[in-house]
């Protein structure tokens, strides 16, 4: 097998589940850093107003990109258990099959996405002076639809089967040209907004060109015409696995969306606060989803493999460097906060202090709850590499029920310090149901190893 595919069903779970996370984490580092280099671009040259505008297209935004994330690390699933059987041609009709399905899935959200982007901006009630901007960048990223979908799935083929350095390397050149583009487009062209969507869609493609470039490398990857002929029962099957997870994400943007309308309703400077912030969320859980993916993976190949011990003792391992790695995080942010947060803001002394006050405070909480989100991305990885889809979904139901639920009622009470607490009280909620339902899913199959003499995956 060329390239850096490995199996997780031999080995230490804690140096195989770090290493395979370690790649994942610095390209996500990487993935933020061009996030985070568009807030700065767009906040110190184009203002209080445009970062606001920003702000106001997340949701949306990462509710499409979430949905397109859920349906390839569904497909991936099936790929990693029947690369930890041993199954070289199944996997091939698996991933053959997961192309094809990908493509369809791209090109309805593509409509999708252009359809709603002003009617939805309207919903969440996004003052008059953004919505324009926001609806530009959203439709600009909208566009590039096709492009993430190939992306996030050729990535996931990858992470499948072990590979976790070439989506690395693919994020860190996608990296590079995101920054000199949006420096190019946004400071040099003065293309606005829109220089920073359109930087951000060219970098998206050189990462998928990367990753297809290295798969094309990889022998047990060499597909036939037949590979991609679809099969109803596996398509049943890869959307079985794929569906919920899609609809868990989107769940949880819907949510996040209410609160977004909330956030609209207390003003720009709350906007502009609230968004500095929420563009550190993804350097914030970098190392949550890189060490979900790996459990994916990890559970994956070893429930293909009919490893179950394995997958427990790779759990306790995950979570303690999960909270190990939370902690020192949430250090760093309450240390440095101030001076990274100073990086989005700009505008009078006046405007710079007041959404300076609102960024710091609701960074401060984030940091302090951050082991709460760690454990939800291990616990939550884990069920879904196992099989179990449907339970996450549960998850993401509840996260969106608590959400909402805080806040719409807690500013009530408290005032729009209210709405800080609306994303802890999400991440309880879904960790009381993904570690009972882990606890029951390994309970069972243990019972299934046991009456079956060695449970086969």
């Amino acid at each position: 097998m060329a390239g850096n595919i490995k199996t997780m069903t031999e080995g230490k779970p804690l140096k195989l589940i770090f290493s395979f996370a370690l790649p994942l984490m610095i390209g996500n580092v990487f993935q933020q850093l061009y996030t985070v280099v568009d807030t700065m671009v767009v906040g110190q040259v184009l203002g209080v107003n445009a970062l606001a505008a920003l702000g106001a297209s997340d949701w949306l935004n990462w509710m499409i990109l979430s949905v397109i994330q859920g349906f390839a690390q569904g497909f991936s699933i099936l790929m990693a258990q029947e690369f930890g059987a041993g199954h070289i041609k199944r996997l091939k009709k698996v991933v053959g099959n997961a192309v094809c399905l990908s493509a369809i899935c791209a090109v309805v959200l593509l409509i999708l996405g252009e359809s709603i982007v002003v009617p939805v901006l309207g919903l969440l009630q996004t003052p008059g002076k953004i919505i324009g901007q926001s609806a530009l960048y959203l439709r600009i990223m909208f566009a590039g639809i096709p492009v993430v979908m190939a992306y996030n799935l050729l990535a996931s083929i990858l992470r499948a089967l072990g590979d976790g350095k070439a989506p690395l390397h693919a994020m860190i050149v996608a990296a590079v040209i995101n920054i000199v583009l949006d420096l190019l487009f946004v400071m040099g062209f003065r293309w606005g907004i829109a220089g920073a969507a359109a930087a951000t869609v060219i970098a998206q493609l050189s990462s998928s060109i990367y990753c297809y470039m290295h798969i094309r490398k990889v022998e047990i990857l060499s597909l036939s015409r037949e590979d991609f002929r679809l099969e109803k029962d596996l398509d049943w099957k890869l959307i079985f696995l794929g569906l919920p997870m899609a609809l868990q994400n989107a769940i949880i943007a819907v949510g996040g969306m209410i609160v977004q309308t909330v956030v609209n309703g207390f003003g720009v400077i709350f906007i502009a606060g609230f968004t500095a912030t929420n563009k550190l969320y993804g350097v914030l859980e970098v190392a949550a989803t890189s060490y979900g993916y790996a459990m994916i993976t990890y559970a994956g190949q070893n429930l293909g493999a009919g490893k179950i011990e394995r997958i427990k003792k790779g759990m306790k391992s995950a979570i303690l460097v999960a909270i190990a790695t939370a902690a020192i995080i949430a250090v760093c942010m309450l240390v440095f906060g101030h001076e990274i947060l100073g990086c989005f803001i700009s505008g009078t002394p006046e405007e710079v202090e007041m959404t300076m006050n609102i960024a710091y405070h609701y960074l401060a909480i984030m940091s302090i709850c951050l082991p709460i989100l760690y454990i939800l991305h291990v616990v939550r990885s884990a069920l879904q590499g196992m099989g179990d889809t449907l339970l996450p979904m549960v998850s993401g139901i509840v996260e969106f029920a608590m959400r909402t639920g805080t806040a719409i009622l807690l500013p009530m009470a408290i005032g729009e310090e209210g709405i800080f607490y609306a994303e802890i009280l999400a991440w309880m909620g879904a960790d009381a149901i993904l570690v009972s339902s882990y606890l029951v899913r390994v309970k069972k199959l243990d019972r299934m190893n046991k009456k079956e003499g060695g449970w086969i995956g």
